[in-house]
């Protein structure tokens, strides 16, 4: 279980790192005039983030009951 919840995070921070790229891409580029597609894409960021934490904290709270339940 613990495998998988590491394998999502490194997924997640991927994802955050694409979607920060992708964006910061755009707003340089300098074609996106009423900044929808920037906040598209900060919204997604915000989204990974998200995910990256919840796994984070489940990860936590896994290692923390294997350890205590020795």
């Amino acid at each position: 279980m613990r495998i998988i919840l590491l394998i999502l995070l490194l997924l997640a921070m991927a994802a955050v790192v694409y979607v920060l790229a992708r964006g910061v891409m755009g707003m340089a580029s300098g074609r996106d005039l009423t900044g929808e597609q920037s906040q598209k894409w900060m919204q997604r960021r915000v989204l990974f983030q998200a995910v990256a934490i919840v796994l984070v904290i489940l990860i936590l709270a896994i290692a923390g009951a294997h350890s205590s339940g020795q």
